[in-house]
């Protein structure tokens, strides 16, 4: 009878644990899907579709979303022309137009509508010879309650390297926006690649989850939602290249931005968010020429991930 009753114990205690488990599961999977979204960015001649995630501010008060995604994502809005100034010296301005945001509504697992904003690019690095990393911000205010949680090194870690074998997430518009994002799982396969040149020798860490085009500056997050990369490149189904969150955290603090990852840190003023300069360091001018052409050239070994369409 002991043995009876130990066994009934046992069984509802694993019964409950699994129980746990899958609500654990559905409340992450719920929080990833609020937090990622498509992105749209149509140019003059060509058009793509990728991915990104949201992070959202208070600025003066009001409830301000920005967001996270790969630089080629968007460069075909980027456009440099040549202006005067009051001196008579001529200088490139850079300019992007807006990006189109979709946020796809879900209630049960079932699509049940979307909402489009615009953003507008508030910096940029491209994928030749920067970070390949993007940061927007969306123009109409309370767009999303939802945040994005970083895995942040601080000074009483080192660098936050997620071991090799960690399981993890992948949410993205796979193949485009072709309704909710979609889920996938993979583990962490390498870190620390060097892919020939291509960043100017600068780190990936290399993953297991499945991507296609369109998940390109899609987020990569722990079992627990802890965001610890962006999907990039691709060589194949089970063979990806992410940009780790501590080459995001190091851009970031370079560039003045780590109030986009850090929710501790202080929210920047909407003056101070204008004088951010969309390229390069406070005071530095554009060196790269052209008119709306893509400065972030893909490596046929490692593609882009995103879904591209000429008009």
């Amino acid at each position: 009878m002991k043995i009876l009753t130990t066994s009934i114990i046992s069984l509802l205690f694993l019964t409950s644990s699994l129980f746990s488990d899958a609500k654990s599961r559905k409340v992450v999977a719920d929080h990833l899907q609020n937090i990622s979204v498509t992105i749209k960015s149509e140019a003059r001649y060509s058009k793509s579709e990728g991915s990104g995630v949201l992070v959202n501010r208070k600025i003066e008060g009001e409830n301000i979303t920005f967001v996270w995604t790969a630089g080629h994502v968007i460069d075909n809005l980027r456009t440099i022309r040549e202006v005067v100034d009051r001196k008579g010296n001529t200088r490139k301005l850079v300019e992007f137009s807006d990006a189109r945001i979709v946020k796809e509504l879900v209630e049960d697992g079932r699509r049940v509508g979307e909402i489009k904003m615009d953003a507008s690019v508030i910096k940029y690095s491209d994928a030749e010879n920067g970070h390949d990393l993007a940061l927007l911000m969306v123009r109409a205010k309370d767009y999303g309650k939802d945040s994005t949680k970083f895995l942040l090194k601080t000074e009483d870690t080192d660098d936050k390297i997620v071991p090799i074998g960690t399981r993890l997430y992948h949410v993205g518009s796979l193949l485009g926006q072709v309704g909710s994002n979609s889920m996938t799982t993979g583990i962490v396969s390498q870190v620390g690649r060097v892919l020939g040149d291509i960043a100017r020798g600068a780190e990936f860490d290399q993953t297991t989850v499945t991507a296609f085009p369109g998940s390109s500056g899609g987020g990569v997050f722990l079992e627990n939602g802890e965001y610890v990369g962006m999907i990039v490149r691709g060589a194949g189904e089970g063979f990806n290249f992410m940009v780790p969150i501590r080459r995001m955290q190091d851009w970031a603090d370079e560039n003045g931005l780590s109030w986009a990852l850090d929710p501790s840190a202080k929210a920047p003023t909407f003056d101070e968010i204008k004088k951010i300069p969309v390229e390069g360091l406070a005071g530095e001018e554009a060196d790269k020429e052209g008119d709306e052409e893509s400065f972030s050239v893909e490596d046929p070994r490692f593609p882009f991930l995103i879904k591209v369409t000429k008009k």
